[in-house]
């Protein structure tokens, strides 16, 4: 298979969508963990401390996904000064760690929406016991 200058040039696209993606949920989560710190330091309920818990590991997720993303972007330009240099071997390698970092970094995306699902649960389960508290009928 014969690597062209366009197959690498094919990531900048996907990753500046992707690191958009990215930045937006960090966006979202950093508003909500500053509305929980607000509503813990009027409540101390622990309800928003589970949450916060899950907050931070999502940060943490979020981080790394777009440091690799990062990463394979680098690699996708590293790739494309390796085909001008006519290293097409080196050139192959390169963008299949490219490739590999971008998968990686779409595992890490979708481990982070598994946490989101599970922390929406946990507010779930909250408004379901206090309606079992008042009505019964969960």
């Amino acid at each position: 298979m014969e690597l062209e200058l366009s197959t690498p040039a094919l990531l900048f696209s996907t990753t500046s969508l992707l690191m958009l993606a990215y930045t937006n949920r960090f966006l979202a989560i950093a508003r909500l963990i500053r509305e929980l710190h607000t509503d813990f330091m009027e409540t101390n309920d622990e309800n928003d401390l589970l949450q916060l818990k899950s907050l931070r590991q999502r940060l943490a997720l979020i981080r790394n996904m777009q440091l690799i993303g990062v990463l394979s972007l680098l690699l996708s330009v590293i790739c494309l000064f390796l085909l001008f240099a006519n290293q097409g071997l080196m050139a192959k390698y390169v963008f299949a760690a490219s490739l590999i970092l971008m998968s990686l970094s779409l595992i890490i995306s979708a481990v982070e929406i598994m946490q989101s699902i599970t922390a929406i649960n946990v507010q779930l389960k909250n408004i379901e016991d206090r309606i079992k508290g008042k009505i019964g009928f969960f």
